[in-house]
């Protein structure tokens, strides 16, 4: 059984937080200046990219070195295009309002824990694949390749249904609620694109002990990207729209699946 060493897997736990912290108070003066809270989905990338970083250091002679670098790669690939493109979709706009709900009648020690610790807390249990992965012994085989191929796929699924979302939005003959390309077969083309990459990622890390001990992780983010924060704040949000109701009759909530009729 393969073990990790202790000194290495503490030090770079504690580089990951330092480096998840740093984002978080950056962040939140960047959000005080600008006058709303929702930078932090910016941030959210941003996080993980920090956290795979500080992996990647930390495991510096210890680990696979071909694993080590699918993780960073992998991860920061993610996390840059995630906040590039929530950081050119939100910019000249005011605050969310799902944020100004949220966040209604909260003081200032309500809004930081809930807006900077809660999701500095949620990143760094999402990342332990990464972190522990990184420090994992044994060659990159089967497991780690098709967790790769599920990374392409959630990437792609983010990266197409953003794009066909941006054309919907900018066609002045648009319909009331966009249910074009991957939009017809899932109402969340970009949270089950989050999901299949952290579960890849999480095949990377899996694929020898203690890897799978992590299986928490993309748990815990599927969860929420399924059936937590994610989908369930924003159909609230979006089933005030006419017709949005119909097209969650006839389109998956999550998983792909051809439009019902």
């Amino acid at each position: 059984m393969n073990q990790i060493d202790g000194t290495a897997l503490a030090h770079t736990l504690i580089g990951a937080a330092a480096a998840i912290v740093v984002t978080l108070g950056i962040t939140c003066v960047v959000a005080k200046r600008i006058g709303r809270h929702n930078v932090i989905d910016v941030a959210w990338g941003l996080m993980f990219c920090g956290a795979a970083v500080a992996a990647f250091v930390g495991s510096s002679g210890h680990g696979d070195d071909l694993r080590r670098w699918l993780l960073l790669v992998l991860t920061v690939a993610w996390g840059l295009r995630l906040a590039i493109h929530i950081g050119v979709r939100s910019r000249g706009h005011g605050e969310d309002p799902r944020y100004a709900k949220l966040l209604e009648g909260k003081g200032e020690l309500g809004i930081i824990l809930i807006v900077y610790v809660l999701q500095g807390g949620i990143a760094f249990f999402v990342a332990l694949p990464v972190m522990v992965g990184s420090l994992t012994h044994g060659s990159v085989g089967v497991l780690a390749y098709a967790g790769v191929l599920l990374w392409v796929v959630g990437i792609a699924f983010e990266a197409i249904g953003d794009r066909q979302l941006a054309a919907y939005k900018a066609d002045p003959d648009r319909g009331p609620v966009m249910d074009r390309g991957l939009w017809g077969w899932t109402r969340h083309p970009n949270y089950f694109g989050d999901a299949c990459v952290w579960v890849g990622l999480f095949l990377v890390a899996a694929e020898h002990w203690p890897g799978v001990l992590t299986i928490l992780s993309p748990a815990l983010m599927v969860y929420l990207l399924a059936f937590g924060s994610g989908k369930r704040v924003l159909e609230r949000h979006m089933a005030e729209r006419p017709g949005y109701r119909a097209y969650m009759d006839r389109t998956s909530g999550f998983f792909p699946l051809p439009p019902r009729r």
